[in-house]
């Protein structure tokens, strides 16, 4: 359908060269779209571009780092021509009480997650505005709603996902740039095998608490991202929306 089709766009997704990132860009790629993945590990990058195939391509970026961030956007527009999508999904937790934190602990989770996806909107928005148009999509969680607590950083940091997407989506709506959040839900990657193995009873609770009954997969979240890409998603700006399998709404 035209309103999902994404070809000849072009989208960055940092954190794409696995999990939650890769499962958008292979959904950003199978809509028409060009890809650019980004992360700090080249040989897995190398590795999922290239089963992306020739839309795909991957650059080595720390995203916490403003001139990377500036070389990420300068290089999706040498590879493919222009920049129309941007998805921030880079990412990291660490878990364990609030009080045991230090202060570098806290940066470098509020850092990876919340800052470099600032970065990442400031570098991209020049080239956004050449497009004459844009779709920003920054990945949040069910912690930009809910608590828990062995996470507070993380948490802290996904609220702040929400709440910037909503004050870059007044700010920049005048542009016809687009920018939302998707909160997904616990989706079964690297990332969250670390937390069935520290958090007692986790995977019961999810599995108990979940309406849908399972954990969700990356595939889960790929159509809604290009629904968000698209020109279907035209008038919807600032909003969050859960990808969760209903663990949200549950009592």
């Amino acid at each position: 359908m035209q309103m999902f089709d994404l070809t000849g766009k072009v989208a960055i997704v940092t954190g794409g060269n696995g999990g939650i990132g890769y499962g958008i860009a292979e959904g950003l790629i199978e809509a028409g779209a060009s890809v650019l993945l980004a992360g700090r590990n080249e040989k897995k990058g190398a590795a999922a571009a290239a089963k992306l195939g020739a839309r795909a391509a991957f650059m080595v970026a720390d995203v916490t780092r403003k001139a990377d961030c500036e070389a990420l956007a300068q290089a999706a527009v040498a590879q493919f021509g222009r920049l129309d999508i941007l998805v921030n999904n880079a990412g990291t937790s660490i878990r364990q009480p609030p009080q045991d934190f230090t202060e570098a602990q806290w940066h470098h989770v509020l850092n990876t997650n919340l800052t470099s996806a600032f970065l990442m909107c400031q570098a991209a928005y020049p080239e956004l505005l050449r497009a004459g148009a844009g779709k920003i999509i920054n990945i949040g969680s069910l912690n930009s709603l809910i608590a828990a607590p062995h996470n507070v950083p993380y948490t802290a940091s996904k609220g702040g996902i929400l709440q910037m997407s909503r004050g870059l989506a007044t700010a920049w709506a005048a542009n016809n740039i687009q920018v939302n959040c998707i909160l997904p839900g616990w989706i079964e990657t690297e990332m969250t095998e670390g937390a069935k193995a520290q958090v007692p009873g986790l995977n019961a609770n999810v599995l108990a608490r979940t309406p849908a009954g399972r954990w969700g997969t990356p595939r889960d979240l790929a159509g809604l991202a290009v629904f968000l890409a698209a020109p279907a998603s035209d008038f919807i700006t600032g909003t969050g929306i859960a990808a969760d399998g209903g663990y949200s709404i549950r009592a």
